[in-house]
């Protein structure tokens, strides 16, 4: 089958072949036949190595398709099943399982180090344990949550890790107060989900900051109240919030540096929402007089802090009735073919979500 294969970390282009197969396939697996993907910021990062992830390696992680195959012991799912792919599954056992803190159970993440495709040269892994950019994937019967007839596959996969992760955000991990003053520090994909959820919960004042102009253009649309560039973040400061700064401020790129002017806009007591996925060698510095003193809550927020399962059907329920918009989201289509166009794309941000046909 047809996959896009990075051969080694820091490489920047994908090499779409059609000598892949999707192996592991058995007992407790699906096979998924692709037909959507997005492409997430996450898998530029895996593929330059901020984020671990073994090569060779397939990216993509947000995906929808169909049951092609069913393992023994599935007894949930039917082939011709219509499925997004869930990257961070839980097992239902481990104790955060059992505090209800699914977001946090590490049986996602041990699939991760096995390759579940090969070429004649050897194994491939998948990205997240799952690797989208594919035609076809084997997944543990988990990571395929069936979806309702209506939900079109690339809003499916939108909903599989961008949009889960940026309304969770605003409405599981910061529960952003009715009237409230935010700023959204980058509006790729996961920063325009933060922002409808932050409108969702009622939030007064919602600055956008980007320094892309047609993110900014975009954040507007899908309900800030104001946009500007990073550089305009103080005078929209002022004259959202005065001296105090906002109430929440979401840092939605992954790097210490925003993550500190994130923490410096917020107000004392106010809250400070860590959504970007950033290095593990890329620290945050705080003095311990400031984090005493300013008493501001610092939020990490994975994969949407909650239950992955619970913020999925919500996310369809608001899509139906309107309240987010996730087709305007999709700024792209393009076929694999021209995946690395639409690195480009997400690279120079000219693209919001580029949805991979397949």
């Amino acid at each position: 089958m047809r996959a896009a294969v990075l051969h080694e970390t820091g490489q920047s282009k994908l090499e779409v072949l059609d000598d892949v197969e999707a192996v592991g396939f058995g007992p407790g697996k699906v096979r998924v036949r692709i037909r959507a993907t997005g492409l997430c910021h996450s898998d530029i990062s895996a593929m330059t190595g901020v984020l671990p992830q073994p090569a060779p390696f397939i990216p993509g992680h947000e995906g929808a398709g169909e049951i092609a195959e069913v393992g023994d012991g599935v007894s949930h799912l039917r082939t011709g099943d219509r499925v997004l792919v869930c990257w961070l599954p839980s097992c239902g056992s481990c104790p955060s399982c059992k505090r209800g803190q699914t977001q946090l159970c590490l049986a996602g993440f041990r699939n991760a180090g096995t390759p579940n495709f090969q070429r004649p040269g050897g194994d491939v892994f998948g990205f997240a344990g799952t690797g989208t950019f594919a035609e076809e994937v084997v997944i543990d019967a988990s990571c395929a949550v069936p979806i309702p007839d209506d939900l079109p596959f690339d809003i499916a996969a939108l909903i599989g890790c961008g949009v889960t992760t940026g309304l969770g955000a605003a409405i599981n991990t910061a529960d952003v107060a009715a009237g409230s003053s935010v700023a959204v520090i980058g509006c790729g994909g996961v920063g325009i989900a933060a922002i409808q959820g932050a409108r969702l919960k009622g939030a007064a004042q919602i600055v956008a900051v980007d320094p892309i102009a047609s993110r900014r253009e975009a954040a507007l649309r899908f309900g800030a109240t104001e946009a500007v560039s990073p550089d305009g973040l103080g005078d929209a400061r002022k004259r959202v919030a005065g001296s105090e700064g906002f109430d929440y401020v979401f840092e939605v790129v992954g790097k210490s540096a925003t993550a500190r002017t994130a923490y410096e806009n917020t107000r004392r007591g106010g809250t400070l929402c860590v959504v970007g996925a950033g290095a593990m060698d890329d620290f945050l510095q705080l003095n311990m007089f400031e984090l005493f003193f300013d008493e501001k809550r610092i939020l990490p927020s994975l994969y949407g802090g909650g239950d992955v399962l619970a913020s999925y059907e919500r996310a369809i329920a608001l899509w139906r009735a309107g309240r987010i918009d996730l087709e305007n989201m999709i700024t792209h289509r393009v076929p694999l073919a021209e995946i690395n166009d639409a690195l480009e794309q997400m690279r120079t941000g000219t693209a919001l979500r580029t949805c991979i046909e397949i």
